[in-house]
């Protein structure tokens, strides 16, 4: 098999998987998915995370979906100065197949239909191979410093598995 076979291989399977807006139906399979990706951290209650999501742009959170399974996900905003991607996640037996790219496209699109300017994400600086990744979209490193402080503590939830 040639690597274009291979190339046209991935395509598909990534064609196969459906882009379409989050709906409350998705909640369990994406923090599922969520956890999986290992993008769950203690300090952020996915539930909240989407619950939260929910009331600010919802139609810019997006699940791409296959065989009836939610296999990838993106949470989109745009602060009218920034856009940002956060929780892009992708099956991990999905992975290699242009899925992440394809929901990244979506984000861009989304994103530059609003006048977006420029896109920033948040990745942990140990994260080497999404880093990778995303420099093989064309992201690059900006020399800046992350800061943040919590406003509200996200609090155990008794009904969260």
């Amino acid at each position: 098999m040639s690597s274009s076979d291979l190339l046209e291989g991935a395509d598909a399977a990534a064609d196969a998987a459906r882009i379409r807006p989050f709906e409350v139906a998705d909640t369990e399979p994406v923090v599922a998915l969520w956890r999986a990706a290992g993008l769950v951290v203690p300090w952020n209650d996915p539930y909240l995370d989407i619950e939260r999501k929910l009331t600010v742009q919802p139609e810019m959170f997006l699940v791409g979906e296959a065989g009836g399974a939610v296999v990838a996900t993106a949470m989109i905003g745009y602060d009218g100065h920034r856009g940002w991607v956060n929780y892009l996640a992708v099956d991990g037996s999905r992975r290699g197949e242009g899925l992440g790219a394809r929901m990244m496209a979506e984000a861009e699109r989304l994103l530059s239909e609003r006048g977006c300017a420029k896109l920033n994400l948040q990745v942990r600086s140990t994260n080497a191979g999404v880093i990778a990744f995303y420099r093989s979209l064309g992201y690059g490193v900006d020399e800046v410093t992350s800061l943040g402080k919590r406003l509200i503590p996200d609090e155990p939830r008794a009904d969260a598995p």
